[in-house]
């Protein structure tokens, strides 16, 4: 392949992309109660299409959107919501800049670079999604329990050795626990000179430690041996902990591999200590069960 060819399979790629993009965009905007973020999604879908129109009489070709894509993007943005989306599609449309590298030698090619730019720092703060203006109390919630959580069933299995005596204490205390976040969350938020729903706080607080709990303490109420429970406990957390850290690291434009490094550590550190602790207790006051 020559190098005009090359180009000009470059060219068809980014065509494609603009059009699928300024379908998405339009999509997420018909969906947008507030005005302001619908206007500015349906700005940026012009936007695209104006860049799809540079690239058509560039390569002299129409080209159709990729189908998988929008259908993938919109699925994705019904679970983890129109920010987490939007970010995700300007973070992969990062990657192609050095690919535009190869044909700055084009007169149009640096507008459109520069409306790509533009679009990601406006797209920074773009959207508010309520859950994001929670973002700290679902934190709080999930790295609770998944500290404590991880460290009590650790020590539970050992100091108890049965798989529903350990599903039914460690669902007491992590219940017990989220009631109690939820309530901490609620005064310290109110406490706060904050826009912040004090309610709201909590409810967030208390929902994502329930619902962590309800994953870590599911294995014991599956499996009888109790060490085969520990580690699938310890490899939801795991899981639960990446998950949500890309999730994070995506809305909030931060470094994914910091933050789950120190979250997984803290909580497979506190696990690892509890569990010698229950190994110690258990022969402390001689217990078999």
């Amino acid at each position: 392949m020559n190098l005009e060819q090359a180009q000009k399979q470059l060219l068809l790629k980014f065509q494609k992309q603009e059009i699928t993009g300024s379908i998405i965009y339009e999509k997420l905007a018909k969906r947008q109660k507030n005005e302001d973020n619908r206007k500015l999604l349906l700005r940026i879908a012009k936007d695209e299409r104006n860049h799809y129109s540079v690239y058509k009489k560039l390569t002299g070709k129409d080209v159709s959107p990729s189908r998988r894509q929008i259908f993938l993007y919109l699925g994705i943005s019904y679970i983890l919501g129109p920010t987490f989306t939007v970010k995700l599609m300007e973070n992969n449309e990062a990657d192609d800049q050095i690919l535009y590298s190869q044909l700055e030698h084009l007169p149009e090619l640096p507008a459109i670079i520069r409306d790509e730019e533009a679009h990601e720092r406006e797209l920074i703060g773009m959207i508010s999604e309520d859950k994001l203006n929670y973002m700290g109390s679902v934190v709080l919630g999930l790295n609770d329990a998944l500290v404590e959580l991880t460290g009590a069933l650790a020590g539970l299995t050992f100091a108890l050795q049965n798989p529903k005596l350990i599903a039914l204490t460690g669902s007491i205390t992590g219940i017990a626990a989220a009631f109690s976040m939820a309530a901490s969350e609620y005064l310290s938020t109110k406490s706060e000179d904050t826009e912040r729903s004090a309610i709201k706080a909590s409810v967030y607080t208390g929902i994502a430690y329930i619902f962590t709990v309800s994953l870590l303490i599911l294995p014991y109420l599956l499996i009888r041996n109790v060490y085969i429970s520990l580690t699938l406990t310890l490899m939801a957390a795991i899981l639960i902990i990446a998950a949500f850290n890309y999730y994070y690291s995506v809305v909030k434009d931060e470094k994914f591999s910091r933050r789950f490094s120190e979250m997984a550590l803290l909580s497979m550190g506190v696990a690892i200590l509890s569990f010698g602790v229950g190994l110690l207790l258990r022969k402390f006051f001689g217990i078999e069960l």
